[in-house]
């Protein structure tokens, strides 16, 4: 970086920003047109992607559904590369128009949940599942909420820098792999002593290994060797052991359109799409 930028008085926006998401950030909220969602039959409709924080939820749903409970869902594809996000339909569920978003359906009246975690909670505690009690809860609330605090200095910071923006700069980059580095040394520390994040298997380690479990496992920006994430020994066994679980496979193939096509279930309505409707079973989309 050998130009020094002088910040203009009051901001202004360049829709041409550069980027690969350039199209569809802006500095503006609300929808952009106007299109219904879809509502399928089953008491969740959830509007995804399978972006960490979609994988978040959907990993959830199929370990609630494996435990046995009655927690069926439909989840529907939105592709933010077009937009979807910022149709009427889609704000109207989640005004922040960012993925995850669901609507329960299940209760007397229709009730709209936005922010991965607090779908998580609001799962886990309608359920009484992957959730603990007493100082364990407590323990549990820390840690998923610092996975919320902390994702987006690896997704919004390193990650863009990274694997996303138009050009590759020393600085940005280099601030942001420091900080990744530092969250996954927290984790380390903290699983040297702890084979979960709170005592049991909980919605925190879920929404934890979405993107820092994936991060070790080599699945985000291409960014392993970078980041050295072989040396963060504690954090690898924990996320091959969650990776191992069959839920685990399920909730990242759900709302998936990229990677192997036999890993990607672009809507999930039922159990039997797993086996009948991947990619590599249907015919190619026109």
């Amino acid at each position: 970086m050998t130009d020094t930028y002088e910040p203009p008085k009051v901001w202004k926006w360049e829709a041409a920003s550069g980027g690969q998401f350039a199209n569809i950030n802006r500095p503006v909220a609300g929808a952009t047109h106007e299109k219904e969602l879809p509502v399928g039959e089953h008491p969740f409709q959830l509007y995804s992607l399978a972006t960490p924080n979609g994988v978040k939820v959907t990993m959830l749903f199929e370990e609630l559904l494996a435990a046995g409970h009655d927690a069926e869902y439909d989840a529907w594809l939105i592709r933010i590369n077009e937009g979807d996000q910022f149709g009427s339909g889609f704000v109207e569920v989640n005004p922040n128009s960012k993925i995850p978003a669901l609507m329960d359906r299940s209760g007397d009246a229709p009730l709209r949940v936005f922010e991965s975690a607090s779908i998580m909670l609001h799962l886990a505690e309608k359920f009484g599942a992957f959730i603990p009690g007493g100082h364990a809860r407590t323990e549990m609330m820390n840690w998923l909420f610092w996975q919320m605090g902390s994702a987006p200095y690896l997704g919004g910071g390193f990650g863009h820098f990274y694997a996303y923006a138009p050009e590759k700069w020393e600085y940005p980059i280099n601030r942001f792999a420091m900080e990744a580095k530092r969250q996954l040394d927290v984790l380390d520390r903290h699983l040297a002593d702890n084979e979960w994040m709170a005592g049991s298997y909980s919605i925190a380690d879920m929404a934890i290994w979405a993107w820092y479990g994936q991060l070790a496992l080599g699945r985000l920006y291409s960014a392993a060797e970078f980041l050295d994430v072989e040396s963060y020994e504690h954090v690898q066994r924990w996320a091959k052991t969650i990776d191992a679980r069959p839920a685990t496979l399920r909730g990242r193939m759900v709302n998936r359109t990229f990677g192997e096509p036999e890993l990607q279930l672009h809507e999930r309505h039922s159990a039997a799409d797993f086996d009948t409707k991947t990619q590599d079973k249907i015919a190619p989309e026109e």
